[in-house]
């Protein structure tokens, strides 16, 4: 099975979609955030091992503890994932922190301060225009 397989596009979607409701309904481990999603899940195309880019909503503490909840519960989530999808084998799963949506909050965040600040400069240009055009209408030349 090739990477980017019709094939292995379905698994990697019916495994993200099972990985999900797992984290969410079935692990009870209270380290897990409840705001911890699934952002994408690569399988590879040997069905043996599995890479689930997961994002928790919280501070770098939680995200460590539910990082480390996971890596603890990794046999069960992979025994649950057995049972609900027939795979001929069932991938070994590898947690990774997903940051993307920190880092696309943090650079919006930037953006809008440095349009901010422009914006601030745009009005104080103008007000000094505004003085500089009163004061020559002002003073005869």
């Amino acid at each position: 099975m090739r990477k980017n397989s019709v094939k292995n596009t379905r698994v990697n979607g019916e495994v993200h979609r099972v990985l999900a409701e797992v984290i969410r309904s079935e692990i009870k481990d209270p380290r897990i955030n409840p705001m911890t999603s699934v952002v994408s899940v690569e399988v590879a195309p040997d069905l043996k091992t599995c890479k689930a880019w997961i994002s928790v909503l919280g501070n770098e503490d939680s995200q460590k503890d539910t990082l480390e909840g996971l890596k603890s519960a990794e046999g069960y989530i992979r025994s649950l994932l057995a049972k609900k999808i027939n795979l001929r084998n069932t991938p070994e799963i590898r947690f990774i922190l997903d940051q993307s949506i920190a880092y696309g909050v943090s650079m919006s965040k930037k953006i809008e301060d440095i349009n901010r600040a422009d914006d601030e400069r745009h009005v104080d240009d103008s007000r000094n225009d505004e003085s500089v055009s009163v004061k020559s209408e002002i003073s005869p030349s």
